[in-house]
C-alpha cells in the first residue's frame, strides 16, 4: 500500500504494508499513521495492491485513522498541484479531509418529498439552461434570490454549492431542508456528506467536499474574492468546482451580478432581460465631487447631509486600510491618474509612477497643466466624529475586528466594507469615497468596486424598494458609476477587458508572483529553463511576474523549475496584482 505523508516538505510517497485485522478496512484515501524514521506521522493511502521494491521488507501501517478524501479528489488534488504550482498535493488533500477523525459513516438520508420546483420570476426561467450542462455563467440581478438556484440544482440530485460566506451557507441549508432536500453542512457534516444522499453546502473548502452521486455544482456569487484562497497555493474554488464537474461530466453554474472577465472566458452566459436585470439593481446617486477642492476636509456631500437628516437608517462606507491616498489637482479638482491604465498615481520622488502598470510622468496635472497637486485624505474616526455632530446621534464604527455584538440597532453606521457584512437592512449605503475603489493599484479595481455596489444592493434592495445607493466620486462618467446607474454590469465588462487586454492582464495571459528568500533563486532557473513566450519581470517590492499566454505553458514551466532551499512564495493568479 503506497501513502502519502501529511508534510508540506515531504513530496515522495512511501510503500507499508496493511495489517491483517485491517483488510477489507483500508483503501484509496484511508487517513493512516506511520513510521517515518523516529516518528509517527499522518498520511493517506494513494494506491493499494502496490508492488514493493525488491528485497525490501515492509514495515505495518503504524494506525488507521478513518475515512479521508477519495481517489477523485486525490486525483483532483494532484491535478491542483500542478495548476498552482504546489510543491506537494498535501494542502488540498488536508483541505478535503475531516477536521476531526471519522470512523463510520451515517446511513443515507432520504428525501422527506421530491423537491418543489423553481417557481421564483427571476431565476425560474433560466434554470432549465444554466443547468443544461457544461460550465454556465449564470447574471442575476443582486437582489435575486440565490437559494432558488441551489434548489434548482438540487432537483437534479446530490449537488455541490459553494456559497461566499458560513451566514449565506447556514441559510441555504435551512431554505433547501425546507424543501425537503437533505443537506450536509461543510464542514461539520463532512461524515454525512461522504455517505451521499445529500446536497452539500458550504464555503470555499466545501469545493473539496466529498459528493459521492454528485449531479450538480454551483457556485455563489463567483466575483467575490473570498472564494480564492489568500496563502500559497493560491487555488480558487471555482476552478477547482469547474474541473471536478468537467471530470464528472455534471452542470456547473456560476452565479455573479458582475462575473469576472475570467468566468467569462470559458464559460457560456445565460442572463435575465434588460427590465429584469435593471430592476435588481438599487436606485443609485452619484454624487459629483469634481467641483471640490482636493484636500478640503469636508466629509459629505450635499446628498448625504440631506439623507442623513431625513431620519433613514444609513450606513456610510470608507475603505481606508490598505489603500493608498490619491492625489488630486487643486487647479481643476480632477483625480490625478496614469495616462495609460486610468489608475490613481503616486509620487514617491520627483515624478508621478502607476504602481499598477508602472508608468512613470512628470508632477503635472494632464487635464488642465497644474504642478499644485495636494494630498486627498479621509478617514473612519474623521467620519465618525463628523457624522455625530451633524446628527447629534451616535454612530457605531464598524470594520473587520468589530465583535457581532457591539453592531447594534443603530441608525447610522461607518466603516470599511465589513459594514456591508455585518450590518443586514439600511435605507442608504453611502461610499464616502468610491475613487479609492476605482482608482486603486489593483487590475482587478473596478471588478471589485462594482462588487461593493452589488453587495450594497442587498442591503437596500432593487429599484422598486425604497432603498438608494450613494456614490461619492470625483469621475461621475467612470464605467462603474455608469453601470451602477443603469444597471448594466456589461458596462464594466466590456471597458475591462478592453484595458486588461492593451496591459496584458488576465484573462488574457496567464500570470504568477514568484517572492520571499529563494525567489530569486526560482527566478533565475526558471529564466533558464522556460520557454521563450514566458516573460519574467521584476523585482518590484521584492517580487517577480511571470506572464505566460495561457496556463498550460504557465504552469508547465513552473512545474519544470526545481526548488531551491529556502522559503518561496508562487501565487498563481494573484488577485492583489
Amino acid at each position: 500500500m503506497r501513502v502519502l505523508p501529511d508534510q508540506t516538505g515531504i513530496a515522495k510517497t512511501f510503500d507499508y504494508v496493511v495489517p491483517e485485522a485491517w483488510v477489507g478496512r483500508v483503501g484509496v484515501g484511508s487517513r493512516v499513521r506511520i513510521a517515518l524514521g523516529p516518528r509517527r506521522v499522518g498520511a493517506w493511502v494513494t494506491e493499494v495492491d502496490v508492488d514493493p521494491p525488491a528485497g525490501v521488507t515492509l514495515k505495518p501501517l503504524a494506525k488507521l485513522s478513518g475515512h479521508g478524501p477519495s481517489a477523485e479528489l486525490i486525483e483532483l488534488a494532484r491535478w491542483a498541484q500542478w495548476r498552482w504550482a504546489a510543491k506537494t498535493p498535501v494542502p488540498f488533500l488536508r483541505t478535503a479531509s475531516p477536521e476531526r477523525n471519522v470512523d463510520g459513516l451515517p446511513a443515507r438520508p432520504a428525501r422527506t418529498h421530491p423537491a418543489a420546483a423553481v417557481a421564483d420570476p427571476v431565476v425560474g426561467p433560466l434554470l432549465a439552461d444554466a443547468l443544461s450542462g457544461g460550465p454556465t455563467v449564470l447574471r442575476l440581478p443582486p437582489t435575486a434570490d440565490l437559494a432558488a438556484v441551489a434548489q434548482g440544482a438540487a432537483s437534479l440530485g446530490d449537488a455541490l454549492v459553494i456559497c461566499p460566506s458560513h451566514r449565506m451557507a447556514r441559510h441555504l441549508a435551512v431554505r433547501l431542508r425546507r424543501a425537503g432536500v437533505p443537506v450536509a453542512l461543510h464542514p461539520d457534516e463532512w461524515a454525512r456528506a461522504a455517505a451521499g444522499g445529500c446536497t452539500v453546502i458550504g464555503t470555499r473548502a466545501a469545493a473539496w467536499a466529498p459528493v459521492p452521486d454528485l449531479a450538480a455544482v454551483v457556485v455563489l456569487d463567483e466575483h467575490d474574492e473570498v472564494h480564492q484562497e489568500e496563502r500559497s497555493p493560491t487555488w480558487h474554488a471555482r476552478d477547482v468546482v469547474v474541473e471536478r464537474a468537467r471530470r464528472r461530466g455534471v452542470p456547473c453554474v456560476l452565479t455573479s451580478p458582475m462575473p469576472t472577465l475570467e468566468a467569462l472566458r470559458f464559460a457560456r452566459l445565460v442572463r435575465a432581460d434588460r427590465a429584469t436585470e435593471r430592476a435588481g439593481w438599487p436606485a443609485t446617486v452619484v454624487a459629483d465631487r469634481t467641483e471640490e477642492p482636493p484636500g478640503r476636509n469636508a466629509l459629505f456631500s450635499p446628498q448625504l447631509v440631506d439623507v442623513v437628516r431625513s431620519g433613514a437608517r444609513v450606513l456610510c462606507v470608507l475603505n481606508q486600510k490598505g489603500r493608498a491616498a490619491l492625489l488630486g489637482c487643486a487647479g481643476c479638482g480632477e483625480i490625478v491618474r496614469c495616462d495609460a491604465c486610468h489608475a490613481a498615481v503616486a509620487k514617491p520622488g520627483d515624478e508621478l509612477v502607476c504602481r499598477r502598470c508602472g508608468t512613470t510622468r512628470p508632477v503635472i496635472c494632464a487635464t488642465c497643466g497644474s504642478i499644485d497637486l495636494k494630498v486627498i485624505r479621509m478617514g473612519v474616526n474623521r467620519v465618525v466624529e463628523d457624522l455625530e455632530a451633524l446628527s447629534g446621534e451616535r454612530v457605531v464604527a464598524v470594520t473587520a475586528e468589530t465583535p457581532a455584538a457591539e453592531v447594534d440597532s443603530a441608525r447610522l453606521y461607518v466603516g470599511t466594507e465589513a459594514v456591508l457584512h455585518q450590518v443586514g437592512r439600511a435605507d442608504v449605503v453611502a461610499f464616502l469615497d468610491l475613487d479609492q475603489e476605482l482608482f486603486a493599484p489593483r487590475y482587478r479595481a473596478a471588478e471589485q468596486a462594482l462588487g461593493l455596489v452589488a453587495r450594497a444592493a442587498r442591503i437596500v434592495g432593487g429599484r422598486g424598494e425604497g432603498g438608494r445607493v450613494l456614490l461619492q466620486t470625483r469621475a461621475p462618467e467612470h464605467e462603474v458609476c455608469r453601470a451602477a446607474l443603469l444597471g448594466d454590469p456589461e458596462r464594466v465588462a466590456v471597458v475591462e477587458d478592453e484595458r486588461r487586454e492593451m496591459l496584458g492582464f488576465p484573462p488574457h495571459i496567464a500570470l504568477a508572483e514568484v517572492g520571499d528568500q529563494a525567489g530569486e533563486a526560482f527566478v533565475a532557473a526558471l529564466v533558464e529553463s522556460a520557454p521563450p513566450e514566458v516573460q519574467v519581470q521584476g523585482p518590484v517590492d521584492g517580487a517577480w511576474r511571470v506572464k505566460a499566454p495561457d496556463h498550460q505553458v504557465l504552469c508547465d514551466s513552473l512545474a519544470a523549475v526545481h526548488r531551491p532551499s529556502g522559503r518561496l512564495r508562487l501565487s498563481v493568479d494573484p488577485l492583489r496584482v
